[in-house]
């Protein structure tokens, strides 16, 4: 007698990588929300007075309430109400920080009463910088919260199947963001033409939020399908319920803080280059705002191209605490590329095969740390693991470009000034933040070397494949 075997939703390759997809969207236009103004830095600079320590101290307010501990109570309520819940309460709160920020950089806030009271302490930032830092707050606890969700969601229904793939593979498309918003920013801003605006991206951008969200709304009526299936209980999803004492063993973790750090020092190195990259290269190599952010497009393209064959390696063949220290290797060797030999040979060509190989280290350390995760945590408290990692990360994204800001002004002395008067042929010396950058990557490596060491005396499989 023949048994029928009864297959889940999870278990048809066309449900499992649909729901990646949906995840995929909504973080790919979060993502390009974080850095719609990142190739407008000098424009800003002009129509708003936003200066270098200004902007950075804007690009670090993304991770401030995470920082102070949101991401933690996003953790806890990740494991407790599950992927559907968080999901989508992680969608409306960036619209409402998008909403906020479009306000801030808007003609409409421009006289107003909120203006003038912003304005009336603490001269240094302008009124449109606090407004808009503070949506940038609201966004970011909505962008960390559904980047927590997106990691535990794709564990969930990749699990024993393409995890890494999977993760790869939702990474890549979400690294696109940078490529797609380099592109339409400048152009939907009108740069060289009569009237340019930050407001049009910005508002753009806040739009696309709104279809990430309808996104995720569909991949919640396949996720509750899927939890019919299981048998499981409400939104949950582990056999044993999460206690908030689980996040003092976390924290007690050696792996954790080895993982954590790497992590911190990694994309502190990554993201907030992202926000001044621009500005930089228009700076070394004369370029309009346009030109820049059209070499700088290209950084994701590598690691979009590379991280679906490092996915499926790694589920193959494993060797993840490997890649790990290769791509903190090749980051060092880009940073140094654009803060000692690109000023002295300003080429595109130069430029360009460090931005493409930058993308490449940045598609070896995420394709292979996020799936080694769910290895070394348990099953239970995954959530809460995923967000005090990023918790840990929030601190660096946060302080790192409020550093690089303050370097770049006190390295440059009167060169502000000199742009906001409309001056010509002014540029910032990009030297003294590149080597900052440079030196979080040498610290990255010496936390992959000693992960790749710990897991070799302790035996958690990070270079063994995931598929078993």
């Amino acid at each position: 007698m023949t048994e029928t075997i009864k297959k889940n939703l999870n278990d048809h390759a066309w449900a499992r990588w649909s729901a990646m997809v949906l995840i995929a969207m909504m973080m790919l236009f979060a993502h390009m929300f974080v850095d719609v103004i990142s190739p407008l830095k000098e424009l800003i600079q002009v129509q708003r007075g936003w200066t270098s320590d200004v902007f950075g101290t804007y690009a670090g307010s993304e991770y401030l309430l995470n920082v102070w501990g949101f991401l933690i109570v996003a953790g806890i309520i990740l494991d407790k109400m599950g992927i559907r819940f968080t999901g989508l309460t992680s969608a409306i709160v960036m619209i409402v920080g998008a909403c906020i920020k479009y306000f801030a950089v808007s003609e409409a806030f421009m006289g107003t009463a909120l203006e003038a009271w912003l304005n009336s302490w603490w001269e240094a930032m302008p009124a449109s910088a606090k407004l808009a830092s503070l949506g940038f707050m609201i966004f970011g606890c909505g962008a960390e919260m559904a980047g927590i969700t997106a990691s535990k969601a794709l564990a969930k229904w990749f699990e024993g199947k393409e995890m890494a793939l999977a993760m790869g593979l939702e990474m890549a498309l979400t690294r696109v963001s940078v490529f797609i918003i380099f592109t339409i920013s400048p152009r939907i801003a009108g740069i060289g033409g009569a009237d340019p605006s930050v407001v049009r991206p910005v508002a753009f951008c806040a739009a696309m939020l709104v279809i990430g969200l309808l996104c995720y709304a569909i991949f919640c009526l396949m996720d509750k399908k899927l939890d019919k299936q299981l048998g499981d209980v409400a939104q949950g999803e582990s056999e044993e319920e999460f206690k908030l004492a689980d996040v003092v063993n976390i924290f007690r973790s050696k792996l954790f803080w080895i993982v954590a750090m790497l992590c911190v020092l990694y994309y502190s190195a990554i993201f907030p280059f992202q926000k001044f990259a621009a500005n930089m290269l228009q700076s070394n190599l004369d370029l309009t705002a346009t030109m820049a952010a059209d070499i700088f497009r290209w950084f994701p393209i590598g690691a979009a191209c590379v991280t679906p064959f490092l996915g499926w390696y790694l589920d193959k063949k494993g060797k993840g605490a490997t890649m790990l220290i290769l791509g903190s290797l090749l980051m060092i060797v880009c940073h140094l590329t654009f803060a000692l030999v690109l000023p002295v040979f300003p080429s595109k060509i130069i430029a360009y095969s460090a931005i493409i190989l930058l993308g490449i280290s940045f598609s070896l350390v995420p394709a292979s740390l996020w799936p080694s995760i769910p290895k070394i945590m348990d099953k239970r408290f995954l959530g809460s693991a995923y967000s005090l990692i990023f918790w840990v990360q929030n601190f660096g994204l946060s302080g790192t470009p409020m550093l690089i800001g303050w370097a770049l002004e006190k390295s440059n002395p009167g060169v502000a000034e000199q742009i906001a008067a409309g001056a010509e042929g002014v540029a910032y010396n990009y030297t003294l933040p590149m080597l900052m950058f440079a030196s979080l990557g040498v610290l990255a490596l010496l936390f992959s070397l000693w992960l790749k060491a710990m897991d070799k005396r302790k035996g958690y499989g990070l270079e063994l494949p995931n598929i078993k």
